[in-house]
């Protein structure tokens, strides 16, 4: 009867220690992930800073750009207008519209492609961290299976 007990009692010790270690094990895999989980968020969180500081800046040039547009085509209006003030035939005055006319034009044009410029290079920086992140999430799941 001793021998039972003894060995009822060795099988309990056994499975309880078995119990206890798949359960400190389970513990350290979930602590394992969490921790891995936040530094994926702390990494993703550093790509979202940094994709908005992009466009920040992108946003402040396309705006010191227009500044500077606006304030060179105002200054060549009036230089325009008081051309056409002192023009002495009908003949120069067409001809002096038409000048500034195709100047501003080709101003506005070279503005606009320069604004062009400015506005993908500022998305093509903005995306970048971000895309960063999306890739590295999908090499992850890609290993996970």
């Amino acid at each position: 009867m001793a021998t039972t007990a003894e060995t009822v009692k060795s099988q309990a010790e056994k499975y309880s220690a078995a119990g206890a270690q798949a359960f400190k094990d389970a513990v350290d895999k979930s602590l394992t992930a969490l921790n891995e989980l936040n530094a994926q968020s702390k990494q993703n969180l550093e790509a979202v800073v940094a994709s908005t500081t992009a466009a920040t800046k992108g946003a402040e040039t396309l705006g010191a750009q227009a500044i500077a547009y606006s304030k060179k085509a105002v200054e060549d209006s009036v230089s325009a207008a008081r051309s056409l003030g002192s023009a002495r035939s009908v003949q120069e005055v067409i001809e002096l519209q038409t000048a500034y006319a195709k100047t501003a034009l080709e101003g506005y044009l070279a503005e606009l492609n320069k604004a062009s410029e400015t506005v993908a290079a500022s998305v093509k920086e903005t995306l970048t961290p971000l895309n960063a992140r999306v890739t590295a999430a999908v090499e992850k799941f890609q290993a996970a299976r």
